[in-house]
């Protein structure tokens, strides 16, 4: 075989490699295009649903985060130039009467109204109202 022979036979065989990696590229541009083709999910197992047979919420996996209690007395809006010109003795007129039940608001939602009361020396709150969960989602709105 001359050198002649050999220079077609080895560019046809460097045109077929190159078609091969550009083939093989698109492949993988195709896929990295779609990932839902290589997207792989593990089963879910029944032993992973937190529910139980009669279709409640497992509350287990939330029982231990902790959340902000607060009450609060009442409220009211002032300017930042009256809030300046506040001193030691100043007094504040906050929006709710004496005698009024506090609202108790867990991380900022309201939940519940009280009376404060006083026990060993520390304040603490009794609850005197609920609000259901829906008078809670009608405030959200």
């Amino acid at each position: 075989m001359s050198d002649d022979d050999k220079e077609p036979q080895a560019d046809e065989a460097l045109a077929d490699e190159w078609a091969a990696a550009l083939e093989q590229q698109e492949e993988e541009e195709d896929l990295a295009a779609d990932p839902t083709e290589v997207a792989e999910f593990q089963a879910l197992e029944e032993e992973s649903v937190s529910s139980t047979s009669t279709g409640d919420v497992n509350m287990d996996a939330i029982l231990d985060v902790p959340v902000t209690i607060s009450m609060e007395i009442g409220r009211t809006k002032i300017a930042i130039r009256n809030l300046l010109q506040l001193n030691q003795g100043s007094v504040v007129e906050l929006d709710r009467l004496a005698g009024e039940p506090m609202d108790v608001l867990v991380n900022g939602t309201l939940i519940a109204q009280g009376e404060v009361v006083v026990v060993n020396e520390k304040f603490g709150i009794r609850l005197t109202d609920i609000i259901s969960p829906s008078e809670r989602v009608k405030r959200l709105q």
